[in-house]
C-alpha cells in the first residue's frame, strides 16, 4: 500500500518480505541456493500422521515451530512419538493465537547449540555486502538477553563459510534492503540455516559499533535507490561489543514482567558506552507491549575490556519504581563460561539454576 500511493518503501520488496517470512518456504529457497538447512519437512505439516512420519525418518528429538512465527511462539520440542500430538495441537493453538495462521513445520532438534546471525545488506543495484556476525547464544525461553559482536569461539574457517552461504542466499532472493540470516551451530562445527529476519533487528548497534557503519543510515539510502557506499573489502571488524537487553521484569518472581512508573532513571555514558532507550524518569511502562526498556552496549578493543566495561555499565543503571532484570546480567558476566564463550542457548537455564541453588535469586 505504501508503494501504490506513490511513497517510499523502508524495507525489502513486499515480495520478498512475503517469500522469507514464511519459514517453510525460506527453507525451501535456501536449499535451493545449496545453504545448508536442518532437516525436516519440505512443506507445511498438515496432519499429526504426516508429522509422526518424518519425526520417525529424522529421529527424535524435534521442534515443531510455526510458519509464520517469531519470537519464541509457537515452538514446541518433542522428545518422542508418544507426546507428538499433544505438543502438535499445542503449537497450532499458539501460531494461531499470535500469527493468525496455525501452519507449522518440523526440524530435527538441534541440541544446545550456537546461534549464530550474519548481518547483510543489498541494494536494488544487485550488489550485497555481509558486516560479520553476532553470537546470540545466551536467551532465555527463545529470547534472547545478551548478544556479542563478534563471536569468539568461531573458527575461521566456519566463519568464512558462513558469510559465503549468506551472501549466497542474498543473491539467490534478490534481497535488497538490510535482514539478517540466523544460523544453529552445532558442537561439531556444523552449521544450518534457520531463519531470514527482513528488517533491523534489535541487536544491530553492536554491529554498528564493531564495523563503524550506521546500518540505519544505509537502509534510508538503499530505500531511495543509491547504490550501497560500501564494497566487501572496505567493511572491517575493529574491536569488541556487546549488548544486554534491559527489561522490566523480576528475576526473584521466575522474571515476571514488572509494569509501572518510573521514579527515577540514571543511565551510564562516557566512551564505548551507548544506550538505546526512549524511558525518561517519570514513564509509565505499560503492560500491554514487550518487556524490554533499554538496551546497554559496550564496545571495546578487546573482548575482556568490553566485558569488564559492560559490568561497569550495568553498576551505574538506576532505574527506580520497578524492577529491571540489570543485576541478572551483572551477574552472567562474572561466570566463567560467559567469558569463556562456551556458553550456547540451554546456559541461560542452567545459570538460573545455579543462582537459585546459591541463594542469588530466589
Amino acid at each position: 500500500m505504501v508503494i501504490q500511493c506513490g511513497l517510499i518503501w523502508v524495507g525489502p520488496s513486499p515480495d520478498i518480505i512475503d517469500m522469507l517470512g514464511n519459514k517453510s518456504a525460506a527453507r525451501k529457497m535456501m536449499k535451493e541456493a545449496g545453504v545448508p538447512v536442518i532437516p525436516g519437512s519440505k512443506e507445511v505439516v498438515e496432519t499429526v500422521e504426516q508429522g509422526k512420519d518424518i519425526a520417525s525418518r529424522i529421529g527424535y528429538p524435534v521442534m515443531i515451530k510455526a510458519s509464520n512465527g517469531g519470537g519464541g511462539r509457537g515452538m514446541r520440542v518433542v522428545q518422542n512419538e508418544e507426546e507428538f500430538e499433544t505438543q502438535y495441537t499445542n503449537a497450532k493453538a499458539e501460531a494461531k493465537a499470535c500469527f493468525g495462521d496455525d501452519d507449522v513445520y518440523l526440524e530435527k532438534l538441534i541440541e544446545n547449540p550456537k546461534h549464530i546471525e550474519v548481518q547483510v545488506i543489498g541494494d536494488q543495484h544487485g550488489n550485497v555486502i555481509h558486516l560479520y556476525e553476532r553470537d546470540c547464544s545466551f536467551q532465555r525461553r527463545h529470547q534472547k538477553m545478551i548478544e556479542e559482536a563478534p563471536c569468539h569461539i568461531l573458527k575461521k574457517d566456519v566463519r568464512q563459510h558462513l558469510f559465503e552461504d549468506a551472501l549466497k542466499a542474498c543473491r539467490h532472493v534478490g534481497y535488497n534492503s538490510v535482514g539478517t540470516i540466523e544460523f544453529l551451530l552445532d558442537k561439531h562445527g556444523n552449521y544450518y540455516f534457520m531463519e531470514m529476519n527482513t528488517r533491523i533487528q534489535v541487536e544491530h548497534p553492536i554491529t554498528e559499533m564493531i564495523c563503524g557503519v550506521d546500518l540505519i543510515k544505509l537502509q534510508l539510502k538503499v530505500a531511495e535507490g543509491l547504490k550501497l557506499p560500501y564494497r566487501q573489502e572496505d567493511i572491517h571488524q575493529n574491536g569488541y561489543a556487546l549488548e544486554c537487553r534491559i527489561n522490566a521484569e523480576d528475576m526473584n518472581r521466575d522474571f515476571a514482567p514488572t509494569p509501572g512508573k518510573i521514579t527515577f532513571m540514571h543511565l551510564p555514558g562516557g566512551r564505548g558506552v551507548r544506550v538505546d532507550s526512549a524511558m525518561y524518569s517519570g514513564c509509565e511502562i505499560s503492560p500491554y507491549y514487550d518487556s524490554m526498556i533499554l538496551k546497554l552496549i559496550t564496545f571495546a578493543p578487546t573482548r575482556l575490556e568490553c566485558i569488564k566495561k559492560m559490568r561497569a555499565a550495568l553498576s551505574e543503571v538506576i532505574i527506580d519504581g520497578i524492577s529491571t532484570n540489570t543485576k541478572f546480567h551483572y551477574y552472567v558476566l562474572h561466570s566463567k563460561e560467559f567469558i569463556e564463550g562456551r556458553y550456547d542457548t540451554s546456559f541461560c537455564e542452567t545459570f538460573i539454576k545455579e543462582l537459585k541453588d546459591n541463594g542469588s535469586i530466589v
